[in-house]
């Protein structure tokens, strides 16, 4: 079976473009990881980029890569025009039997839904709910996003939701469904924990409203008061955004609390080696990648009980919900963790076991070579 597989190269999105080895957003590097482990596929990844750069023309044994080049002309402004015109050229070079487009924030979805070979999506981020819950202004990215997700939607031959939550969001606008988590890269699997003295709460996430990390700081003021914790934020904050500068004012003000900025993918490891608990109180959520990652590695989660997260926990078996409206709902979940820490390193264990049998790489991307059997029989 020879696949293609359309996502973001994160060089562009980084604009990171003296790298020569392409490199992806985590749930595609681990599906990628999968497909690398089962040598009866082929597997063409191909991306869009708007300054041409040196790649790689293999990054596994049986895994392909190709950059094109498109001027910033042909992306958003013109609804990725550019970006089709470019991967449908090469598609028809490499004739895949079938196309799946990773994500409808960026090209990849529009550009495999008008590529003209068999095609099937995945929703990473629902871009309808996402500017609904923040309030996207007309015309802004978001908002023209949730807009192309509507016009690609229809037009796939069918749709991979990695949760429920997705499922249920597209179940009006999808010929067909499957449900299949994200999967999680190797590596965090093999994390070795090593906790510090004072605990450590994680919250991972870039500080936007959806993420709700100044609520959290407000739940947890009492509990400051009366236990030693530090609360430890990674995360991009953009300080002219104005809820970012709220934040990071919360932030100077409490010496429990600390920001340390973006973690790629080696700093996450390390912190959730020696984090206490991870705490995620978002508003909105799919099928977030640091649950999944903190599941892998050990570490007890409290989360918000919004969106996909609901597939991924089992109340008090492998974490602890709670409401992120609610602050005391917010300070109790904490507490409980951080007050029995071996019940919580119990569901930790549930969720580590949990995590090998379904979000293992190999695990997920069998799953997918058995959907794109069934569309192409």
């Amino acid at each position: 079976m020879k696949v293609a597989i359309l996502t973001t190269d994160n060089r562009e999105h980084l604009r990171d473009y003296t790298a020569t080895t392409p490199y992806f957003g985590t749930a595609a590097e681990a599906l990628l990881q999968g497909f690398a482990s089962l040598p009866e596929v082929e597997v063409h990844v191909v991306s869009c980029t708007q300054r041409p750069m040196q790649s790689l023309e293999k990054i596994a044994g049986n895994i392909w890569f190709h950059s094109l080049h498109v001027p910033k002309i042909g992306w958003m402004r013109t609804a990725y025009q550019g970006c089709i015109r470019a991967t449908r050229k090469k598609l028809r070079e490499i004739n895949p039997d079938i196309v799946h487009g990773q994500g409808t924030e960026r090209d990849c979805a529009i550009s495999a839904v008008f590529s003209g070979f068999l095609n099937l999506l995945t929703i990473h981020g629902n871009m309808r709910l996402i500017a609904k819950v923040n309030r996207a202004r007309p015309f802004s990215y978001q908002w023209l996003a949730a807009r192309l997700e509507r016009v690609t939607l229809p037009r796939t031959r069918g749709i991979v939701c990695i949760s429920r939550y997705t499922q249920e969001s597209v179940r009006d606008l999808a010929r067909q469904t499957w449900v299949v988590p994200n999967a999680t890269a190797k590596d965090f699997f093999d994390v070795k924990r090593a906790l510090e003295n004072e605990p450590v709460i994680l919250c991972v996430g870039h500080v936007i409203l959806r993420k709700n990390q100044n609520a959290l700081i407000r739940a947890l003021d009492a509990l400051a008061a009366r236990i030693p914790f530090q609360l430890r934020f990674l995360g991009q904050a953009l300080s002219h955004d104005p809820y970012a500068a709220e934040f990071l004012e919360l932030v100077r003000s409490r010496n429990w609390c600390q920001h340390r900025g973006f973690a790629n993918r080696e700093t996450l490891k390390r912190e959730l080696a020696s984090g206490r608990l991870l705490v995620m109180p978002s508003l909105e959520e799919n099928c977030p990648m640091v649950l999944l990652e903190a599941m892998a590695t050990g570490v007890p989660i409290v989360a918000a009980r919004v969106g996909g997260v609901p597939d991924l926990i089992d109340e008090n078996v492998n974490g602890i919900f709670c409401d992120p409206n609610d602050m005391e709902s917010m300070r109790e979940a904490v507490a409980r963790a951080l007050g029995d820490p071996q019940q919580a390193q119990r569901m930790a264990e549930i969720a580590k076991r949990r995590a090998l049998e379904r979000y293992h790489p190999t695990v997920v991307a069998r799953r997918h070579l058995e959907i794109y059997g069934e569309v192409l029989s």
